[in-house]
């Protein structure tokens, strides 16, 4: 007979029995003292974690990036220094559906990268859209809850979404990339992902460039169709997860061309537009992207659980050499994404494996939830207080980023004011081919279909400030789908240089 693993309770003893519940008698009842039966069941009552308020469900893998560039005169960070390779995790999402939504809705797709660095962990928590809906965070749970379900339907409501974003005009650029073909990438593999925000990068000689991280996918885009997509749902709610996993353990590792953006720090004074604002981007002609490296995911997960919901990114996980910026929503989102793992993960969230660095860690937090690691990271059991004088962990003057420019009186400033909502929209419009436009007209008028009509004629006068066709368009594709207008032709014009 071979050896055999012993099953035993989470103490550690061995289970003698895995098959019966102990009972008086051979039709019971159910003793209180069958401890393992009540354990086996009180675990099951909490197998399952919150999950997250946004980007619920998602797909994973395990990567390397690889620096082929030198960009070392504007970073000090060892992540960015020429021929490093750097363990790392990416972890793809929808943002408004639930853990057993279908994988491919229409909707933007969470682009969250953590790297594993010499350094400890610098997480980049991004989309696959360069912009975002919203320009401050006071806005944010308000948009977060038009996405979600209506407190008395418990349905998806198009009137909310709608209504927010015809009040809102500094959606519109990321309302129209959400309608275009890009709105529905195929699998994780055929999108690209951003940093979105604006970061920044110092070196050793104190310098600060204002800096945005891209990552171009080399399987080429490749899109669905709403019907196409309806299609796939019919089949499966999986298909995300089957094609990212599938791909990679038949040995088909995808990849990802890492470009950034780089402005000196005094640029930022001199642009149109304000290069913090997370609706804008950097045109290309201004500032050209630069190549980095390359990315790479080329493992799977052993358990979902484990190193994917339970992994945890949050911006505020930055290196030397990397840095933020005046970002109103990095500024929030610094904040909120780690206070949203210690909610749902508990407090020492990232002494869970998947989240732990690959250095040394030493700190002076103590006890609360999920201490697991026995007593003080501090390398020291009389270090449990800082200052101290019995050579406890202390700090690294290094690691000290330059002064952040600031100006300005502390007031609520009106973030429309004096914002230019729909001059980068045209240029994007603008570069559509007839075929796009058609498309985007009509996606747009499938998800107004029975809004109400004042919420209809107020975002129609968002896409007509945007160009004349946009409008038109839209309204001659409600007019097929509902009746809406008269039909009215679309023409098009010489694409602009584009903007993303």
């Amino acid at each position: 007979m071979t050896d055999r693993t012993t099953l035993t309770t989470t103490a550690g003893a061995p289970v003698p029995d895995n098959q019966n519940s102990w009972t008086a008698g051979s039709r019971g009842p159910v003793l209180l003292q069958d401890y393992q039966l009540i354990e086996k069941l009180a675990h099951q009552n909490r197998e399952r974690i919150p999950e997250r308020v946004v980007h619920a469900k998602g797909w994973g893998a395990y990567g390397t990036l690889t620096i082929t560039g030198d960009i070392s005169k504007y970073t000090k960070a060892k992540v960015f220094q020429p021929g490093t390779q750097t363990p790392m995790l990416a972890r793809f999402s929808t943002v408004a559906g639930e853990q057993g939504a279908s994988d491919t809705e229409r909707d933007v797709r969470g682009f969250a990268l953590k790297f594993y660095t010499s350094e400890g962990n610098w997480d980049l928590v991004g989309n696959n859209t360069p912009v975002f809906f919203v320009r401050d965070a006071y806005k944010f749970p308000d948009f977060i809850h038009t996405q979600k379900r209506h407190p008395k339907t418990n349905l998806r409501s198009p009137t909310a979404m709608w209504d927010f974003w015809s009040l809102s005009p500094e959606s519109l650029h990321q309302v129209t990339i959400l309608m275009s073909d890009r709105g529905l990438p195929v699998d994780p593999t055929r999108m690209n992902g951003y940093g979105s925000h604006t970061f920044s990068f110092w070196n050793d000689a104190g310098e600060r460039y204002w800096v945005k991280f891209h990552f171009k996918t080399r399987q080429g885009h490749k899109f669905f169709t709403n019907e196409e997509a309806d299609q796939v749902t019919a089949k499966t709610r999986e298909h995300y997860q089957e094609q990212l996993f599938g791909k990679i353990e038949k040995g088909e590792f995808p990849s990802w061309t890492v470009q950034v953006q780089i402005m000196p720090e005094l640029d930022a004074g001199k642009t149109s537009y304000n290069p913090f604002d997370l609706t804008k981007v950097w045109p290309h002609a201004e500032y050209p992207p630069i190549d980095v490296g390359v990315l790479e995911l080329n493992r799977n997960p052993e358990n979902y659980f484990a190193e994917i919901e339970q992994a945890a990114f949050s911006p505020s996980n930055i290196v030397p050499g990397i840095g933020y910026s005046p970002d109103k929503m990095l500024q929030a989102r610094v904040f909120s994404y780690a206070d949203a793992h210690r909610y749902r993960l508990g407090t020492h969230y990232e002494s869970i494996p998947v989240n732990q660095p690959r250095v040394p860690v030493h700190h002076y937090h103590r006890d609360g939830q999920m201490n697991v690691y026995g007593g003080l990271k501090t390398g020291n059991p009389n270090a449990y207080y800082e200052p101290n004088s019995v050579n406890g962990p202390f700090e690294d003057k290094s690691a000290q980023e330059p002064p952040l420019r600031i100006h300005g009186d502390a007031d609520r400033y009106n973030h429309r004011d004096g914002n230019d909502d729909y001059g980068q929209v045209r240029a994007l419009f603008n570069l559509f081919d007839e075929g796009e436009k058609k498309r985007l007209f009509a996606n747009i008028a499938a998800a107004m279909s029975g809004i109400p009509e004042e919420i209809y004629e107020r975002q129609m006068v968002h896409f007509g400030r945007v160009h004349p066709d946009y409008e038109a368009g839209v309204r001659a594709a409600s007019r097929v789908l509902e009746g809406r207008e008269p039909a009215i032709s679309v023409t098009s014009e010489t694409p602009q240089q584009a903007a993303e």
